[in-house]
């Protein structure tokens, strides 16, 4: 097997125009793996450290040239000469930094590493990196949770809940999928236009108008399907992201995300303030309203009290995902099964920090029964390795963005390619559902 030969790390820009890494590994047989970290706006208070220089002469404080260098001089140092085994390469790593949340490599740094070690190991064995991760296996295509509306922190408009998006769960396939999603997004920028409003998209390609209210986004989405020639709720459900550890204060003075707030089960909603029961009576009333399979994030990340009777009210009727209050964390996710906190994790591969602790973490899910949700970040590149990290563990679901930015659009478009590749053996999960 071939063996590391060079580790270089470089400073890129992501789709917020934020410096970001970017890691080569090149191996002794000539193989290049190359990997872009992503980075979140609306990030959980438990997440592994993104390490930033806070020199404000550059990027306004937000370069990453410290974990370019940590990558350059003493990742690499303790790791060239070794074989393209992220596994391994993720414990010397993690060694090397010896902390709880990495802040002394940074995440971007470790994670970096990690993905383009695999992506390396598998091009040296001439397989795709979904089958290099998952083996014969690998065969699910996820059913896409795509964000047509923006609002919260990705957006500037008056929307609290960060996303609103819809699952194409009547598809037959992925390619299908797809096309029924991209037809409702054009149907709701038609909508959009002809009520005068704004066609101006957030950081994840979905609009991002100024409405009257959060539930007139879901009448709007509601609208969009069927004016596209869909059932809702049959052909495509609806999905939310409320992102609540973000909601604003009503009076202003920034975010109401401060964990007392939240550990008192106090919320900002549509500009007055909500108890942990009555932003759980909101949800119960959307879901005898609209088809929503999926609420992440409906509380707090400080707020257990409140999740714990989110899970027991709804945790029967749609998906309950844990984002901010799990942060992709293993351990903090053990705690949150033990305790029947929601009944799915968003796995963000940057919010742990390394390929391994992200599997560790997924595999956790299946054992317990969860659902496992991969996730892109709202700083995105190119990088399309959740694409295939969706399909190498089967996890059936896929948050990548809208149907419009590139940084979105590649995942969709690696999902295409891996699904022709597998070609019979390729299993939509939509199917799974029926």
């Amino acid at each position: 097997m071939a063996k590391i030969k060079k580790v270089w790390a470089r400073e890129i820009l992501d789709s917020r125009g934020n410096p970001t890494v970017e890691v080569d590994v090149v191996l002794d047989n000539g193989v290049l793996g190359r990997a872009a970290v992503p980075s979140g706006a609306s990030t959980g208070e438990n997440e592994a450290l993104e390490l930033r220089d806070g020199d404000k002469s550059r990027y306004l404080g937000k370069g990453v040239l410290k974990a370019v260098e940590n990558v350059n001089k003493i990742i690499a140092k303790a790791i060239i000469g070794k074989l393209p085994d992220f596994k391994k390469i993720d414990e010397i790593a993690l060694k090397i930094d010896g902390t709880e949340n990495k802040a002394v490599l940074g995440a971007n740094a470790i994670l970096g590493v990690s993905m383009a070690v695999a992506k390396a190991a598998a091009l040296t064995k001439k397989q795709s990196l979904y089958k290099y991760l998952g083996g014969d296996k690998a065969k699910i295509l996820p059913v896409p949770l795509m964000n047509i509306l923006n609002g919260g922190l990705h957006a500037d408009n008056n929307l609290d809940i960060q996303e609103f998006m819809i699952m194409p769960v009547g598809a037959l396939s992925f390619k299908e999928a797809l096309r029924m999603a991209t037809e409702t997004f054009h149907s709701l920028k038609a909508l959009l236009k002809s009520r005068h409003l704004s066609t101006s998209v957030g950081d994840e390609g979905g609009f991002a108008p100024s409405l009257n209210s959060n539930e007139e986004a879901l009448t709007l989405i509601m609208q969009a399907i069927e004016k596209a020639g869909y059932k809702p709720g049959e052909d495509i459900a609806l999905a939310l992201d409320c992102a609540s550890s973000s909601f604003c204060k009503p009076e202003g003075g920034g975010l109401a995300s401060d964990s007392q707030s939240h550990q008192e089960g106090k919320y900002s909603f549509e500009g007055a303030q909500k108890a942990s029961a009555e932003m759980i009576a909101i949800y119960e009333n959307w879901l005898a309203k609209y088809p929503i399979l999926s609420i992440e994030d409906g509380l707090g990340e400080n707020d257990w009290p409140g999740w714990k009777e989110l899970t027991q009210r709804l945790a029967n009727k749609t998906q309950l995902v844990g984002d901010d209050i799990f942060v992709t964390n293993p351990k903090i996710f053990k705690k949150g099964i033990a305790e029947k906190i929601g009944n799915a994790i968003l796995v963000k591969v940057n919010q742990i920090g390394s390929l391994s602790e992200t599997l560790e973490a997924i595999n956790i899910a299946k054992k317990n029964k969860y659902g496992a949700i991969i996730s892109h970040r709202s700083g995105e590149t190119e990088d399309t390795t959740i694409a295939h990290l969706a399909v190498a563990t089967n996890a059936g679901q896929i948050k990548t963005g809208s149907l419009s930015r590139t940084d979105r659009v590649c995942k969709y478009n690696e999902l295409l390619r891996i699904e022709e590749e597998l070609g019979k053996k390729a299993v939509y999960a939509g199917k799974l559902r029926k």
